[in-house]
């Protein structure tokens, strides 16, 4: 099976309804050209103060999920809808949630970011997402026609046990909507998604963003589509814009039955010896 995928590639910024309206305004684009699954990046709404996107959080039935899914039931796609503010545990605190929506616009899978962004890296690069953000509980990984989706986002991709645990429960897709900082970005962001779509032998969208965003908040960008080889199919230059690539399941099952790694796992021994 064989079809068209789009990543959008955008910046948000703290203008909401414009944040929106770019959004939208790619989806359409990155419909009308074909594709039958397209992916947004983390953030899609609002980059800006953590207090102001506390105060933007709403439950998954919100106002602005509610539009995310019905742009994809207009467009009879199914939408990796990056992520939005959803209401949190406490006022203080929000998930950072995407939301798989089907053609006909109704939420397939939520997933809750799991790993927070707590660093101090220098070169602007300080950030402590668990003063505002409160982690996920768990994995979620969705079927759908098209196949069977893995989902994460961002800071996820450093921790190749969860895109393992997807891929164990049938993943053969998996979405990185992210927002990676210019440094990180730089020297990591590539690489680390060519591994996770190696090991996984997996295809790897990753939508991000790019740009200046909010004042001190400048992310990398450079979008890509892997496939589950590690070959980068499509990658976006630096600005906002739609990146395309046909996704051939048959591909992920003969890389699997030909390099049959995830066949090879021995975990019992994975243990230090005396």
């Amino acid at each position: 099976m064989a079809y068209l995928a789009a990543v959008v590639q955008l910046t948000t910024t703290t203008d909401v309804s414009a944040s929106m309206a770019q959004a939208e305004a790619l989806v359409a684009e990155a419909a009308g050209r074909g594709a039958q699954l397209v992916a947004l990046p983390e953030n899609v709404a609002f980059m800006g103060p953590e207090a102001d996107k506390r105060a933007l959080a709403q439950p998954v039935d919100g106002p602005l999920f509610r539009r995310l899914g019905e742009l994809a039931g207009r467009h009879g796609i199914h939408l990796v809808a990056g992520t939005l503010p959803e209401r949190g545990p406490d006022p203080e605190h929000v998930y950072n949630t995407s939301v798989l929506y089907g053609p006909d616009g109704q939420a397939r899978a939520v997933y809750r970011k799991i790993h927070l962004f707590d660093v101090a890296l220098g070169e602007g690069a300080t950030h402590t997402e668990s003063a505002s953000v409160a982690p996920g509980a768990g994995a979620v990984r969705a079927e759908t026609p098209l196949g069977t989706f893995g989902l994460s986002v961002c800071y996820d991709l450093r921790f190749p046990d969860l895109y393992r645990t997807l891929v164990r429960a049938g993943a053969e897709l998996l979405f990185v909507p992210a927002a990676f900082t210019v440094p990180t970005g730089r020297d990591h962001w590539e690489v680390l998604l060519r591994a996770r779509a190696i090991e996984s032998q997996a295809y790897v969208l990753a939508p991000a963003q790019v740009g200046n965003n909010a004042p001190g908040r400048v992310t990398y960008g450079r979008s890509v589509i892997i496939d589950p080889w590690g070959t980068v199919l499509a990658q976006a230059p630096d600005r906002p814009g739609v990146i395309y690539a046909e996704i051939d399941l048959g591909r992920v099952h003969d890389f699997r039955r030909k390099l049959p790694c995830l066949d090879h796992e021995r975990p019992t021994a994975y243990r230090v010896l005396p």
